[in-house]
């Protein structure tokens, strides 16, 4: 029977550790963050104009739907408006962790979004619009956690979470469809 060889697992050198956490300027990235710090405030920046783009079309397309009978996805549009806003406030706060700045600027939130604003007036427009919308969010996120990988498992993890809702959101809006 072979002889198999095990070598213990190296310690943590807490020295060393303690005096590379003394740089308080970078706050939560520590000297062992893998991620490419500026390549990924640059995606998450997209992806927070993404996301502020599709508050604003939800928002419209909630505040304008009208009838009775379209209460239900008046309530599921302002839902997924406050879930979009949840999001928003996620990645701007990531961004910040990053030691990033996050852009929220009015005058290009359109050509940084991923997703189009919508100001259809017949309803069923304005649920394809977002199922639409929906789908390029899953798809985007899709890449960025592909492109980001191992490197920064915090970001990737976020971005997983907000993908999966973006899904559910993606499913309600095709139940809506006539």
């Amino acid at each position: 029977m072979p002889q198999i060889i095990s070598t213990p697992p190296k310690g943590i050198d807490k020295a060393a550790i303690r005096a590379a956490a003394a740089n308080l300027a970078d706050g939560p990235v520590t000297q062992g963050y893998k991620g490419n710090r500026e390549a990924i405030v640059t995606m998450l920046n997209g992806a927070l104009a993404t996301e502020l783009v599709c508050i604003n079309r939800y928002k419209r397309h909630y505040y304008t739907v009208s009838g009775l009978q379209n209460a239900a996805i008046k309530a599921e549009f302002l839902e997924h408006a406050q879930q979009e806003q949840e999001h928003a406030d996620w990645l701007a706060e990531r961004i910040i962790q990053l030691n990033g700045e996050p852009d929220f600027n009015p005058a290009t939130l359109l050509d940084r979004s991923h997703a189009e604003y919508d100001d259809s007036t017949e309803v069923q427009a304005m649920v394809r619009a977002n199922l639409v919308a929906e789908r390029v969010a899953i798809e985007s996120y899709r890449q960025m956690i592909e492109q980001i990988g191992e490197s920064d498992p915090t970001t990737r993890q976020l971005l997983i979470k907000i993908m999966a809702v973006e899904e559910e959101h993606a499913d309600d809006m095709r139940d809506l469809l006539d």
